[in-house]
């Protein structure tokens, strides 16, 4: 009876009278004389809009009832990097709250412009910014005006300025498709995200240690990753930012990039690309000796063999690390042979008609494993193998792989700074799936420019949430998206005599605003 009683939990229940419906709590009780389950009511308040209110007259019904609690953290993010004053200094002084009500809206829950107005309306943002310019046309119009300025390299100058540690910044690119016929920026070029569609290059800076973005860049679409660095190395010296340490992918990997990175001086680390000559040298060189034990290192909890290695780039001769992880080696090699064998099963089923190429139908089916595989056309079937020594050479390799550097660091640091350049990525995935980057009614290069500033605002508030849920530990129990539905149960009542009160906070609210050290 008693493990009975703990588990009934309390739930509200609205009930109609006379037209009116209240709000009662219902908690379940077990019975002992009757033996049985029954329940007590306590009256919490009449049903406004979702809410529970007592009220002594008609006249203290609450006139408004304001979305609120999940702006608490937004706001006080915005205060503490001093957005609104980063921004004065950028923009006219009028556009600073509708920029950062949009960025708000598109970090919370994206809405198209034409329903701004009516969503801000609904928050408190209104009470405590009202009469602000947010129809469609206002904010088009601002956008543009925002796209055909050089904002965003002065918002970032600023921003790095104030707040920004700048010892490590990582740099990495995306690509945006989208529909649109107007958009000149838009180009075919390779796609990140494998879609057949025209795309822009969006890339991206951000500081690691604060844990949000400072610089963004656009580019037209056929343009190469490679081929943007010099021009980032530009605009960041441009900002101000001296001594700090570049993390990039290998898709910025080239013998031009190594030496404009040189030229400028700067720290950086990079993984080489496996097709350059030195490189095979010099994972051919460590591949009978790396798995010694005088190499044996332990990273995270894991066994990791780890050597010094010296390649040249061109005219550089860069230092660097040599890693040997057997549970990634082993997971890769799993991975390979299933790949290969579903391959070969797709290839063996195929009915090759006479007047198909069979040629062509392999290249199309293999794609990017054609090389290790040879294959005959018999009577319009495909005869299969593997080519064992291109399979020895992928096998060797794998759970393998080098790190470059130039400045001073550890193993330890190289693995690490890398490996935590997932910061990046993760921006990338919010801006297209949280932020929704690409609304397909963008008409001008402008728009889609002032579209993006605001976005890259809403990133720094997502990013900066994240890392303050990250330091407190909620992450380990809520997402970003988990956690603002909980505060937005948080509502402010308006009283007809402009009394404003705060709806009651939850024991699951309390621990999410006293772990960000924050208040309702």
């Amino acid at each position: 009876i008693m493990c009975l009683n703990m588990h009934m939990k309390s739930f509200t229940r609205i009930k109609k009278i006379n037209g009116q419906e209240y709000i009662y709590e219902i908690t379940p009780y077990y019975d002992k004389e009757k033996k049985q389950i029954r329940q007590k009511s306590k009256y919490l308040g009449k049903n406004v809009n979702g809410v529970p209110v007592k009220v002594r007259s008609q006249d203290q019904v609450p006139k408004k009832v304001l979305s609120h609690g999940e702006f608490v953290p937004l706001k006080k993010i915005a205060e503490d990097l001093e957005l609104e004053k980063i921004l004065s200094g950028v923009l006219p002084g009028k556009e600073v709250w509708p920029i950062l009500t949009l960025a708000m809206n598109y970090a919370t829950r994206p809405r198209a412009l034409i329903h701004i107005q009516s969503w801000y309306e609904g928050t408190t943002i209104s009470e405590d910014h009202p009469d602000l310019p947010l129809s469609s046309q206002s904010l088009s119009r601002m956008l543009s005006r925002i796209g055909e300025s050089t904002a965003n390299l002065e918002f970032s100058r600023k921003l790095i300025q104030q707040i920004s540690t700048c010892s490590t910044l990582v740099y990495d690119i995306t690509s945006l498709s989208s529909y649109s016929q107007s958009i000149s920026l838009l180009e075919y070029g390779y796609n990140r995200d494998g879609l057949d569609l025209p795309q822009i290059n969006l890339s991206l800076i951000v500081d690691m240690d604060l844990g949000i973005p400072v610089m963004y860049d656009l580019y037209p679409g056929s343009i190469a990753d490679v081929s943007t660095l010099k021009n980032t190395v530009r605009k960041i010296k441009a900002q101000g930012v001296r001594n700090y340490t570049m993390i990039m992918d290998r898709g910025f990997f080239s013998t031009d990039n190594i030496e404009e990175l040189v030229a400028a001086d700067l720290s950086f680390i990079i993984p080489p690309t496996s097709t350059l000559k030195n490189v095979k040298e010099a994972v051919s060189a460590i591949h009978s000796s790396i798995d010694d034990p005088e190499h044996l290192k332990l990273y995270e909890k894991e066994p990791l063999f780890v050597m010094p290695v010296s390649i040249e780039v061109g005219e550089n001769k860069l230092s660097g690390y040599a890693y040997y992880d057997q549970k990634r080696e082993q997971q890769e090699r799993s991975a390979f042979y299933k790949r290969l064998y579903d391959l070969m099963e797709v290839l063996k089923s195929k009915n090759l008609k006479h007047w198909m190429n069979p040629g062509e139908v392999f290249r199309a089916t293999a794609k990017r494993d054609a090389k290790y595989i040879e294959w005959k056309a018999i009577d319009g079937r495909f005869q299969v193998a593997l080519r064992k020594n291109a399979v020895s050479q992928a096998i060797n390799k794998m759970g393998k792989f080098v790190l470059l550097y130039r400045g001073e660091f550890s193993w330890i640091e190289c693995l690490s700074l890398y490996r935590s350049k997932d910061v990046v990525e993760k921006g990338f995935d919010v801006l297209k799936n949280d932020i929704e980057l690409m609304p397909a009614n963008l008409r001008t290069n402008s728009s889609l420019r002032g579209y993006l500033f605001i976005a890259f605002i809403a990133l720094i508030l997502r990013m900066k949430l994240t890392r303050l849920m990250i330091d407190a530990e909620l992450n380990k129990r809520y997402s970003v998206e988990g956690l603002l539905t909980e505060l937005e149960k948080i509502k402010i009542m308006i009283l007809p005599d402009g009394e404003k009160i705060t709806t009651e906070i939850t024991k699951k609210q309390r621990e999410i605003l006293d772990a960000l050290h924050m208040c309702a």
